[in-house]
């Protein structure tokens, strides 16, 4: 089933998992490091449609590539020294 996602709309982060269909651990995984924006309403955190679609655009995509082949790098050069 495919979702359209609303810039403007509000998500819960049972909202978002179901959209993006990735598992409870990875989306607060994703909060907790910054990668995706929320604001937290009590104990509950509420995603904008625009941070869910900056998320799963090509060029958020490129970024992520990029910056896990520089810290693969760095983890293969660190290996190789010991």
């Amino acid at each position: 089933m495919s979702k359209e996602i609303k810039p403007n709309a509000v998500y819960t982060t049972a909202e978002a998992k179901d959209i993006l269909r990735i598992s409870e651990s990875t989306i607060k995984r994703l909060l907790k490091k910054g990668v995706l924006r929320a604001n937290k309403v009590g104990k509950q955190y509420r995603i904008l449609g625009k941070e869910i679609l900056k998320l799963i655009s090509p060029e958020v995509e490129r970024k992520a590539t990029k910056r896990y082949l520089e810290v693969k790098g760095r983890a293969v050069k660190k290996i190789k020294n010991w």
